[in-house]
């Protein structure tokens, strides 16, 4: 399973000699800081410094703080299905398909989610994991992937706005450059209130990336983006839902 700290291949092809210049420089000071630094490659580098804007300060002290929240998160280096038991029988991730940009897709059933019984840990460790299983699926130099989140049935049993705040944490700041587009379907009046609270803190190189999908016309908007072959049955396409453990 390929992690944020784990080397991917890749040398920063499609990067201009700026970019290249300060991944050699962000990787000079953050392997003197922490030799544990060498593990990262240089598309990781690049991630970082592009999420501050090629502020090279900045991505420094970025990558060193995911670092040590990877090593305390995650010591052995990859979440197991044991950790997160509870939130894997909810069959709420699942993962198969590419969408037209060869970015892995990833479905996200939000009904599934019981806000009241779910253990915060227990949680976070199930966003890794989930993070990690996507990254793991990407091929050929892709960085990012795809995001359908269904929000058909969801409720007030199903809004956790604490949990979502965790898991936005752990998303902004752990994978960064990692969201190609969130499509979000089926999604209630409800939800809109809830998404109002959440919005402001979503970072702003990456709320243009969430986009409602029309409910009248969602089928032809999925397939803009993701091809039939690829499409999960659900939403009118080809493949069946896998879930996200049996991923490959």
């Amino acid at each position: 399973m390929e992690s944020e700290g784990q080397p991917s291949g890749g040398d920063c092809s499609g990067s201009n000699d700026t970019e290249r210049k300060k991944v050699a420089q962000l990787r000079a000071i953050v392997e003197e800081k922490d030799p544990v630094a060498q593990e990262f490659d240089n598309l990781t580098l690049r991630r970082f410094l592009r999420a501050c804007d090629l502020d090279v300060k900045k991505a420094s002290t970025f990558l060193l703080k995911h670092l040590k929240w990877r090593q305390s998160m995650i010591p052995n280096g990859f979440i197991s299905e044991a950790e997160i038991q509870y939130e894997l029988s909810q069959k709420k991730a699942f993962s198969q398909g590419f969408d037209k940009m060869g970015r892995p897709i990833g479905v996200i059933i939000n009904a599934r989610h019981n806000a009241s019984k779910r253990n915060m840990h227990e949680f976070k460790c199930f966003v890794v994991y989930v993070m990690d299983k996507l990254c793991a699926r990407m091929a050929g130099g892709q960085e990012k992937f795809c995001i359908i989140g269904d929000f058909q049935g969801w409720g007030l049993s199903n809004c956790d706005i604490q949990g979502f705040f965790a898991a936005l944490s752990i998303f902004q700041n752990n994978y960064p450059e990692r969201l190609g587009k969130a499509l979000m379907v089926h999604v209630p009046n409800i939800f809109m209130k809830a998404w109002k609270t959440i919005y402001p803190f979503i970072d702003s190189n990456t709320k243009n990336k969430y986009v409602f999908v029309d409910e009248k016309n969602s089928k032809d908007k999925l397939l803009e983006e993701i091809d039939e072959s690829q499409l999960p049955e659900i939403y009118g396409g080809k493949l069946p839902l896998v879930p996200i453990e049996e991923s490959i």
